[in-house]
């Protein structure tokens, strides 16, 4: 039997010795695409075996152009690049890596939170200016007793969850799909989103990017926060109207915000999110540091590896 071909859409990743390491168990011979179009990606994926993917759209089209593929992995957690219904029409196993990057993505949402909170960021601009203030940086509130509010409560925020704590955060959460016996455990409210964006001193997005959770933060939502709330997103760009979210800042219908993730990355020179005092940016690095890119690559190939030969793998997307 020949060995198996794997086709890489896209990677971001320096080397992808790591993911070679783990399909050497199959013998699986690696195939890049030279970009991330359909054309491109169907002549190395036609005939492949599997398919990896980081960003690159994999979509029905694509999925109807692959002969012998068995599985799809997803280098990430989230899975909105790909068809998963067309995958699973054609009998093809999609996985991802839901547990990678815990650490990192709440760390950085905590980071962003106490950045916002004790106004690091812009204290720190101010110095670099030359304006040693202590006035301009002015009012600063306490942090104990204020309340997180997080958009979901699955893995990551469940991080947050035990460092928020930690803080004196008292936290609530909206999540249809926890169980509830979660929310007891933790200590966390279960609330419904209005009253999450009512109660709210901190807002940190965790939800998916899906049809129905697209724009969720738009300036309806806006006017329902407190004007001295903060909104924190390290999911999914395009969960965040981010036209609405510069004029609701405006218009003092929250204080400020911290982002991670846009719906266009990077963003234009004249985006209205861009260059204001009251918005952390940081470049989509929630997720980084290069122990989670080792687990990302090792725990997607490893599944892929599993697959291949004729093994159920640990993270399949169900």
């Amino acid at each position: 039997m020949a060995n198996p071909i794997v086709a890489v859409v896209d990677s971001v990743f320096p080397t992808l010795d790591p993911a070679r390491k783990a399909l050497k168990r199959v013998n699986a011979e690696i195939r890049m695409a030279d970009e991330p179009t359909p054309e491109k990606i169907l002549e190395v994926a036609a005939d492949a075996d599997g398919l990896l993917t980081t960003y690159g759209q994999v979509t029905a089209e694509i999925i109807e152009g692959l002969n012998n593929c068995k599985v799809i992995g997803r280098f990430g957690i989230g899975i909105d690049n790909i068809d998963v219904a067309a995958a699973a029409a054609r009998g093809i196993t999609v996985t991802y890596a839901p547990v990678y990057c815990l650490d990192e993505v709440s760390d950085h949402a905590m980071a962003l939170l106490l950045s916002l909170a004790r106004k690091v960021t812009y204290a720190n601009n101010l110095v670099s200016e030359g304006r040693w203030e202590m006035p301009a940086v002015v009012p600063i509130g306490r942090l104990r007793g204020k309340t997180l509010g997080l958009v979901g409560l699955g893995n990551i925020p469940q991080k947050i969850v035990v460092k928020a704590q930690a803080f004196g955060l008292n936290i609530v959460s909206s999540d249809p799909y926890c169980p509830e016996e979660v929310f007891g455990r933790l200590n966390v409210g279960n609330v419904s989103f209005d009253d999450l964006l009512n109660q709210s001193d901190y807002v940190s997005i965790h939800a998916p990017l899906t049809p129905e959770t697209e724009n969720m933060f738009n300036m309806d939502a806006f006017k329902k926060m407190k004007a001295t709330a903060f909104l924190i997103n390290t999911a999914r760009g395009p969960l965040v109207n981010t036209n609405d979210l510069a004029a609701a800042l405006d218009e003092g219908e929250l204080a400020g915000a911290g982002l991670d993730v846009l719906p266009n990355e990077p963003p234009a020179a004249d985006d209205p999110i861009v260059g204001r005092k009251d918005v952390i940016l940081t470049p989509h690095t929630g997720f980084y540091s290069e122990d989670a890119l080792l687990d990302l690559q090792t725990t997607v190939a490893s599944d892929m590896a599993a697959v291949l030969a004729g093994e159920e793998p640990k993270y399949p997307v169900k």
